[in-house]
């Protein structure tokens, strides 16, 4: 019987043995151990790429020395919103609040877009971004919502209403701004395992087509007609008083120092209904994301400025007692998650589904509510004439009960259907799911639903009280009495127009929503 000769090795320290196993736990357990698996040289470097919203176009990467992406994109939006008003004769007796019960309208607004974007790599996570939103349509109207005579819900001055129902406003068409902007890649997971993706960006929004207007496509002459039986033109100058496009018609000498001022001074003719805020936007945001297997959380926020054009009709509000002469600022915050349940990576495909929420803070500002063309195409009396800038002392007989009256010599402003926005909130809910089909080509669709916080829409104030201590220019922004002497609390706004900003005849949008559908195809140089 023969014997096997055995050979025995030393084994192992328990130190190499503990390092070896934790090495192996964590490359089996680490969010990037597959960024660490050996790539085949077949494997597409797009398909490292982090989920869309943190995804940048970039340059001199590895074999990849440049990145065109080309999109182009169809968005419908649809609006709706109910309209109530502040009723004076039904006040609470024992808070003195005054309840906002009158149905007033249904508001509805139909947008068809045209979205295109060519996002050029510059170099590496750092990209050049060009968007171009074009409307092809813009539709707006106001029906009937049950709330009653239109003579009380829709009551001016006495004798007067301020629009009438069904309105429809014309429909807009045109490039809504040409944007530039550059993103930055701060980290970036496929690059470095270890950290998350955050990228950063801004850009410039510029203003190329014609600022809106508020126009009516039905005028009638509900309150004024026209010399010679005329009729009303759709979008007439804030300036022409009974809107039959004839300027310098009217004047008057009742100033309480027996001078005379004419009214209705400017270019005589109609403007176009126009497409653009006229505003000149800058957005700045920042995203961060983390990819775990199959799913990609990500969150972050962004926010824009708007500054006024001088072309636009925010330039009539930019005065010294203007309370508001801004448009509101907007500040959103997105959180989200990306699912990848499918994808091939030797055949450059990839199916993402992405859902995220949205929550946006607008500030208060003026803006173009879902009354800007009925309430700017008025023709009721109380809306048309103009308003002046400032006061002066009073150095009539009158002067102890009327201290200062109105100057002549100031600008006169004219109402343009521009009103001051409470703040309120935004709430989006959406759902897109995008499909890469290869190496040079994907297609993204999805949907949204938004929901809008009730605000006031016309929330002017009398008085700005800001500036005080002269006597001379207060105006009615006073208190005390003749007998007693008055004092200053501010000055007056030149904005504020009782029939619609005093308490008891403010109007306010609630039960406002928003749908949003959308399809994109993106091709990839």
């Amino acid at each position: 019987m023969g014997f096997r000769t055995l050979t025995c090795r030393a084994p192992l320290p328990r130190a190499a043995w503990t390092a070896a196993l934790g090495g192996a736990l964590v490359a089996l357990h680490s969010p990037g151990a597959r960024a660490d698996e050996p790539r085949k040289v077949t494997e597409p470097s797009v398909m490292r790429e982090p989920t869309e919203i943190v995804q940048i176009a970039d340059a001199f990467d590895d074999d990849d020395i440049f990145d065109l992406h080309l999109s182009l994109g169809y968005q419908h939006t649809w609006k709706n919103a109910k309209i109530y008003r502040e009723t004076a004769g039904a006040q609470i007796s024992t808070g003195g609040f005054t309840p906002s019960n009158m149905n007033v309208a249904k508001y509805e607004q139909d947008t068809a877009r045209l979205n295109t974007r060519a996002d050029i790599g510059l170099y590496k996570d750092i990209a050049l971004v060009i968007r171009m939103p074009v409307i092809l349509s813009d539709d707006r109207s106001l029906n009937e919502n049950g709330g009653g005579l239109q003579s009380n819900t829709l009551v001016g001055a006495p004798g007067e209403q301020l629009f009438m129902m069904p309105f429809k406003a014309p429909t807009r068409s045109g490039i809504e701004y040409l944007a530039f902007g550059l993103d930055f890649g701060l980290m970036n997971q496929a690059r470095n395992p270890n950290k998350p993706t955050w990228t950063i960006g801004g850009e410039v929004r510029v203003n190329v087509s014609e600022p809106m207007h508020a126009c009516n496509s039905n005028p009638q002459n509900l309150n004024q007609t026209p010399p010679n039986n005329g009729s009303q033109v759709k979008c007439a100058y804030p300036h022409d008083t009974n809107r039959d496009s004839h300027a310098g018609q009217f004047s008057t000498s009742d100033t309480g120092d027996g001078s005379t001022i004419k009214f209705d001074e400017g270019a005589s003719g109609e403007r176009s209904p126009g497409v653009s805020r006229g505003t000149t936007g800058l957005a700045f945001h920042t995203y961060l994301s983390r990819r775990v297997k199959y799913i990609e959380p990500y969150g972050g926020f962004d926010v824009l400025f708007e500054f006024p054009n001088q072309s636009s009709d925010y330039n009539q509000t930019d005065l010294k007692g203007s309370l508001v002469n801004h448009p509101p600022l907007r500040g959103t915050m997105t959180m989200g998650v990306a699912v990848m349940p499918w994808e091939i990576r030797d055949a450059f495909q990839r199916l993402t589904i992405d859902g995220r929420f949205s929550g946006t803070y607008v500030s208060e500002g003026r803006d173009y509510s879902e009354l800007f063309d009925a309430l700017g195409s008025s023709d009721a009396p109380s809306l048309r004439a103009p308003m002046f800038a400032e006061y002066k002392a009073n150095n009539g007989a009158a002067s102890n009960t009327y201290p200062s009256i109105v100057d002549p010599a100031s600008q006169k402003v004219y109402f343009t259907g521009l009103t001051d926005v409470q703040q309120h909130g935004e709430y989006t809910f959406s759902i897109s799911t995008t499909y890469q089909a290869g190496e040079y080509v994907k297609f993204n669709v999805g949907g949204a639903y938004t929901l809008y916080q009730g605000h006031f829409i016309t929330f002017d104030q009398a008085c700005n009280p800001n500036f005080s201590g002269d006597l001379g220019q207060m105006g009615p922004c006073r208190t005390g009495s003749a007998e007693q002497g008055y004092s200053p609390t501010g000055i007056p706004n030149p904005n504020y127009r009782k029939v619609i900003n005093d308490p008891g005849r403010r109007f306010k949008v609630d039960d406002a929503n928003g749908l949003d559908a959308w399809i994109s195809a993106t091709v990839m140089f």
